[in-house]
């Protein structure tokens, strides 16, 4: 009975006050009925972080007696990224057979004068959490580790004995052969042309010379480079005055001091360094074109395969990294964008951009356009890549440098705003990886000696005008273009039709005429005794062809 009434009474109290007034809680107390949006009263006044947009920390840059540079960027965190970057890499190997940066990528990390192989090193970083990875560019090498803290002193160390200490064996070297020509023959057999097409877009706009040179192996030099060869290379290139060792996330009285300990006076395998029989060559943009004729049916089989599709990538020269109008020319390949004809997406995804809202929303039957831009110390190559049906792919072109030319046009205010906004994210939000603030600080400060921090850019972003993408595009324009083509290339317009198309005032390219069109196959019985199946369905006398 006393229960029941008990029960009652509560009941009663949640008529009057309400079920929140009455809610219990696992402290076995009531709140009052607070709002959501009032603080709880009782509770401390939270403080929060206070976002300005810029890094309380610069980074710190020194340079030791042997001319090495040592950079950091301090971060909260208990693991750190730290490495080294060498002023080396495809470009500079003129005097050389090509692949000598390929096969020291994939020979990083393998035995050294402390480590018998490469599964030493890994379980030596596995004690810190550590992993190792090595990629090279045409421009940079970059060897680099990520573990906890406390490990520095041994990332350090390790990171001097794979650099400057690799046995390079023989059955090393040979395992190398067998790993580049398993590259080599997936570069031409992935359904993604994208990588194949960098490549030949670099030897068609700078032929023979520095960034146009291949950045993979050649498979006729894949015998050719042994130790004899990569020691004289090192010999030339891997010097302290070439490269900078990076840390995020470390001090860098810490990082000083590991450098002294294992970078100063350590004399690499290879013997002393000859650094003036480094190639000085500045990149000399050439122009011209480079077709693969290629079967592309078969790329990708399966429930859903990718049909054939022809590859263009169509570039023009743009500027280096170091010279001013590096920003605007950035603005203007955010601006330009797009992507492939089924991305997914609104605003922000990239569906505003000029390659989505000028071709690919108009354009159905175009498969993919996208806007690539590429920067080196003395060069630069802005470039489209698109692709298409094969019998659509002179349309596809005559899209493409239309597009080219209406770059020089006036840019709208909102589109700008929108292309700044967009590259100002991308990078802030790039710039929240600890591993890409490596490559950052690394980079910059192995080309140009200081960093400017992601505020400055930031400005430099918002400091662009209209007028000046119409003066970079207007410059741009006035260099000869530089064409990949790859797949079926029946329909390609000829190299002079293209640069007269990107020299006219519409971009369209010249009336070509025809005596005979084909549109289709036919086992019709030929006319004039031709044999069957080479008979065009439609049959005219003269076509005209834009």
């Amino acid at each position: 009975m006393a229960a029941h009434m008990s029960s009652f009474r509560r009941w009663g109290r949640v008529q009057r006050l309400g079920v929140a007034a009455c809610r219990q809680y696992s402290s076995s107390s009531g709140y009052p009925n607070v709002s959501l949006s009032s603080p709880l009263p009782g509770i401390p006044k939270p403080l929060f972080a206070s976002v300005d947009g810029q890094e309380k920390h610069e980074t710190r840059i020194t340079t030791l007696e042997n001319g090495l540079r040592v950079a950091s960027q301090n971060k909260f965190g208990q693991f750190c990224t730290v490495g080294i970057l060498v002023n080396s890499g495809s470009r500079h190997e003129a005097k050389y057979p090509s692949g000598i940066a390929h096969f020291l990528e994939k020979l990083a990390f393998s035995s050294t004068s402390q480590y018998g192989s490469k599964d030493e090193i890994l379980l030596s970083l596995e004690k810190h959490g550590g992993i190792c990875d090595c990629q090279t560019s045409r421009d940079t090498t970059m060897y680099a580790v990520s573990a906890e803290v406390k490990g520095l002193d041994t990332v350090v160390n390790l990171l001097s004995d794979a650099v400057l200490q690799p046995r390079l064996l023989d059955e090393e070297i040979e395992m190398t052969r067998m790993t580049v020509r398993f590259e080599l023959e997936d570069l031409n057999m992935r359904p993604d042309p994208e990588p194949l097409l960098t490549e030949m877009i670099h030897a068609a706009a700078y032929r023979g010379n520095t960034v146009g040179l291949p950045r993979y192996c050649p498979a006729e030099n894949v015998d050719k480079i042994d130790r004899k060869l990569l020691h004289t290379y090192l010999r030339s290139y891997y010097c302290p005055e070439r490269m900078v060792l990076a840390g995020v996330g470390i001090e860098h009285e810490q990082l000083v001091e590991c450098a002294r300990k294992y970078l100063l006076n350590v004399k690499p395998v290879w013997g002393t360094s000859t650094p003036e029989k480094v190639d000085r060559s500045v990149a000399q943009y050439t122009g011209g074109i480079i077709k693969m004729e290629k079967d592309m049916s078969d790329v990708s089989l399966g429930p859903t395969p990718i049909p054939e599709l022809t590859h263009i990538m169509i570039g023009l020269e743009s500027c280096s990294f170091l010279e001013d109008d590096f920003i605007p020319f950035a603005v203007l390949n955010m601006m330009m964008g797009g992507g492939g004809s089924f991305s997914a997406g609104g605003p922000g995804k990239g569906m505003f951009t000029r390659l989505y809202l000028n071709v690919l929303n108009r354009h159905h039957w175009m498969y993919n356009a996208t806007s690539y831009h590429h920067s080196y110390e003395d060069s630069g190559l802005l470039c489209i890549h698109a692709s298409a049906d094969p019998r659509q792919v002179r349309e596809m072109v005559e899209i493409i440098t239309r597009e080219f030319i209406q770059m020089a046009g006036t840019a709208g205010e909102m589109e700008l705003e929108r292309a700044k906004t967009q590259l100002k994210s991308m990078l802030m939000m790039n710039l929240e990886s600890r591993p890409v603030i490596f490559e950052d600080v690394g980079r910059q400060v192995l080309a140009t000696g200081k960093r400017k921090l992601p505020h400055e850019l930031c400005q430099l972003i918002s400091n662009v005008t209209a007028s000046d993408i119409k003066r970079v595009t207007t410059k741009m324009l006035r260099s000869k273009p530089a064409v990949a083509a790859l797949g079926d290339l029946t329909e390609l317009p000829s190299y002079e039709h293209i640069q007269a198309a990107l020299s006219s005032k519409d971009g369209r390219l010249p009336r070509m005429y025809r005596l005979f069109r084909y549109t289709g196959r036919s086992n019709w019985p030929a006319p004039n005794g031709m044999l069957e199946g080479s008979v065009s369905q439609e049959y005219y006398h003269v076509s005209a062809k834009r």
